[in-house]
């Protein structure tokens, strides 16, 4: 009996025990814990992030000294094609297929579209049957002049023996001779009727569309459907050309030099040419020639120089600077560094001096510069900046030497 009275003992519960910890208990103290966590987090991003502005940046581009020359001469201007053409039909019609895209490279006499040849197949098979009727009328007259050849002949031997009278003869002479103009006639019917047989075939043709010469397309200007005619037409539906193509092989640069700096330039003086989209990418070329005509407007004459590289990356209307290069003996090592160009928005006026800001290390330092020409949207400075270093355009009023800045990239977020 005792021994199943402490059994039941131990099976009571104990009321003095601590109870177990509550499982709804441990989810609240996780939570207070997430809680401050995130209480921290905003209040790093408010109040912990560094509060430095942020800026945009451009790269300071040298110019000159990269062919084994000094620049005497910088100056702007654009990637412009000699050979480019807007392909037209030479007919009015309605266009059936177009096999062109924009990029697409075409090679010479490619078909790039082509018209409805309804109507100009009609003319075609007219002239062909008109041709089958001349040459059958021509035919035909020649048999009757055979025999009338043949009459003719036996009446000379009958008049002499007067069996037939000489008017007889007189009338199958003269009929020998009238088919014989008639067919005369009849062969130039033919000749005619098969010079509109070859107009017409001619004008099949013209419903074929082809590249002139071997080049790449850069503009789609038709659609099946439309209308095209190589000479326009009022009411805005109908197009004068199917696409442009651009012989990529004739590509050079246009630029405008001043008058007063033209005597600088020389045909086929060397030049090293920058695109303002590949600005570490010295391209070398020379001078084509020189335009003779001034334009008194902007008191400039035109350039034309050849570039010495063939890539893809060379495209039409693409900006571009250019630095005219003379032969010149080493630089002395106490000499100024050449000049390099930088935007002019990254240029500003500060205690009646001409400054900059360039970034090093995060922070920015302001430079005093010396500037020289203005080229389009850049400026030169001839002392002050390097080639390479980096800039920042539009500085806040408030930017100072020594502050730190954040560099945004094109879309306006931070790198």
């Amino acid at each position: 009996m005792s021994t199943s009275a402490d059994l039941l003992k131990e099976l009571r519960i104990d009321r003095s025990a601590p109870p177990p910890p509550s499982r709804r208990r441990l989810w609240i103290a996780l939570a207070i814990v997430g809680a401050v966590l995130a209480v921290g987090l905003v209040g790093w991003i408010l109040f912990g992030r560094d509060d430095a502005p942020q800026v945009r940046t451009a790269r300071a581009v040298e110019i000159g000294g990269g062919n084994g020359g000094v620049s005497v001469l910088d100056a702007t201007g654009y990637v412009v094609a000699r050979r480019i053409a807007t392909i037209s039909a030479k007919i009015t019609g309605r266009v059936r297929e177009v096999r062109i895209e924009e990029g697409q490279h075409v090679k010479a006499g490619e078909v790039m579209a082509t018209l409805d040849p309804v109507d100009a197949d009609a003319a075609r098979d007219l002239a062909a049957a008109q041709l089958a009727a001349a040459r059958s009328q021509s035919g035909s007259v020649q048999a009757q002049l055979r025999e009338a050849k043949a009459n003719a002949t036996r009446l000379a031997s009958l008049v002499e023996g007067q069996l037939v009278s000489q008017a007889q003869f007189d009338q199958a002479m003269a009929q020998r001779d009238a088919l014989r103009a008639q067919l005369v006639t009849a062969r130039r019917n033919a000749q005619v009727a098969s010079d509109q047989l070859r107009i017409a075939e001619n004008g099949v043709d013209n419903t074929v569309i082809r590249a002139p010469f071997a080049g790449v397309v850069i503009a789609k200007a038709a659609q099946p459907g439309e209308i095209v005619s190589p000479l326009s037409a009022g009411g805005g539906f109908t197009r004068t050309g199917i696409g442009t193509v651009v012989d990529m092989d004739s590509l050079e640069v246009e630029v405008d030099v001043g008058e007063a700096y033209i005597g600088r330039v020389q045909p086929e003086m060397p030049v090293e040419a920058t695109l303002n989209a590949y600005p570490d990418w010295k391209i070398p070329g020379e001078v084509i020639a020189i335009v003779p005509t001034a334009d008194r407007g902007k008191a400039t004459i035109k350039v034309r120089i050849a570039l010495n590289a063939r890539d893809a990356r060379i495209v039409p209307d693409m900006g571009v600077r250019v630095s005219f290069l003379e032969t010149a003996p080493p630089a002395d090592a106490d000499a100024p560094p050449p000049g390099v160009l930088v935007p002019g928005s990254a240029i500003l006026v500060r205690d009646n001096e001409q400054v900059a800001f360039v970034i090093a290390g995060g922070e920015v330092q302001q430079r005093t510069l010396q500037l020289g020409r203005t080229l389009g949207e850049d400026r030169e400075v001839t002392r002050g900046l390097a080639g390479g270093e980096v800039v920042v355009l539009d500085p806040p009023e408030d930017l100072m030497d020594g502050m730190s800045v954040r560099v945004a990239d094109e879309a306006g977020d931070e790198d």
